[in-house]
């Protein structure tokens, strides 16, 4: 596995060592062992997975301190345009965000950490898969809107399908309003 860095500090993408040939290909998507080498402490505690059409954005979404969870991100079958939003008040990079481009055939992973919001635009008909550091608690949830003003994240998708419940999300601004003046 290679791991490089973002732009984000402490996101990082993960590319694993895929074996192929005329059968198809085996890659190792996830090693206790070459996690802790890289200096990763974070164990995973609930793994989720999401089949979305194509067009469908889901997030931006998080859970709140104490119940914060980092996440490994893949995409099993498919292709998507992932975000990462640097939500932690101290850091350089706070309110900046990343995009990703992940699809099933290279196995490109994203691991997130906690204390930034995660959501992802399904450019295929994709099934997507999460490590989670942390247990979901509903009490916890957060988010953004997808359409945020603030971020402007370019998703490359007219027309998306969202949740309702994502649609009246908060944006940066209504979550974050003194942070920004500093």
């Amino acid at each position: 596995m290679k791991f490089s860095k973002t732009s984000l500090p402490d996101v990082l993408i993960i590319q694993p060592t895929i074996f192929g040939d005329e059968r198809g290909h085996f890659f190792e998507s996830f090693n206790a062992e070459v996690w802790k080498a890289q200096g990763l402490t974070s164990e995973f505690v609930q793994d989720n997975q999401s089949f979305s059409k194509k067009g469908v954005i889901r997030g931006l979404h998080f859970q709140h301190a104490p119940h914060a969870q980092g996440k490994l991100v893949r995409v099993i079958t498919g292709k998507v345009l992932d975000v990462a939003v640097d939500l932690r008040p101290e850091s350089p990079t706070f309110g900046k965000f990343e995009l990703f481009e992940l699809d099933a055939e290279n196995g490109t992973m994203v691991y997130i950490p906690e204390g930034f919001a995660h959501g992802f635009a399904a450019l295929e008909d994709s099934v997507f898969q999460y490590k989670c550091t942390g247990l979901y608690h509903k009490a916890s949830e957060g988010g953004l809107r997808w359409d945020d003003p603030f971020l402007s994240i370019p998703w490359g998708i007219s027309n998306p399908n969202v949740s309702p419940k994502d649609q009246i999300l908060p944006g940066f601004e209504e979550i974050f309003p003194t942070s920004l003046k500093a």
